[in-house]
């Protein structure tokens, strides 16, 4: 995209479409009419068991202690907010975000992601362990990957889609992304 449209755009944007920044998160464009949208809740929300509270608070504790007894006074305080944090962010319901996919590239919600700042996607699609994650591999260095949910939208249609504008490369996900599901986060 030529940078003298890209700074018109920008300007004709209210504020709250600018807060982004960086080379592939761009503002939305109205000209785009999206070649394909869903909706999906942001995250997976699982009904969390009082064991599961006793068991993280039980860890959570352990660490704290451990904090204290070496003298490390602000380790013990990160890890209080952590877990007040923890907390809010476990029983928080999650909120229904807008996805599309047109000719520029791919809006999440408020964020829009060009294809210049993209190499490639793929979709995990993994029903018995309730995985249902569209991938963008950013060429970012700090966040390289970017996870979408699909919710109930249909998985062949989006490949279908987004085969047209990105290659399609196969991705595993992380160790820390399977710690996640398997704790309940």
């Amino acid at each position: 995209m030529d940078y003298r449209k890209q700074k018109k755009l920008i300007q004709k944007k209210p504020a709250a479409a600018q807060k982004s920044s960086g080379s592939a998160v761009a503002p939305i464009s109205d000209t785009d009419e999206p070649i394909f949208s869903w909706e999906a809740p942001e995250y997976d929300h699982e009904e969390k068991h009082p064991k599961w509270y006793w068991i993280m608070g039980g860890a959570l504790l352990a660490i704290v202690v451990y904090a204290l007894v070496t003298n490390a006074l602000l380790m013990a305080i990160t890890f209080i907010l952590i877990g007040m944090l923890g907390y809010v962010y476990a029983e928080r319901e999650p909120r229904l975000i807008q996805m599309e996919i047109n000719s520029d590239g791919v809006r999440v919600d408020n964020y829009f992601y060009q294809y210049d700042g993209l190499k490639s996607f793929w979709i995990f699609y993994e029903v018995e362990a309730g995985i249902k994650i569209l991938s963008l591999h950013s060429q970012k260095t700090f966040l390289p990957h970017i996870h979408v949910p699909i919710g109930n939208a249909n998985p062949i249609l989006i490949r279908e889609t987004l085969i047209n504008y990105l290659p399609e490369i196969r991705q595993e996900l992380t160790v820390i992304d399977r710690l996640e599901r398997l704790i309940g986060l």
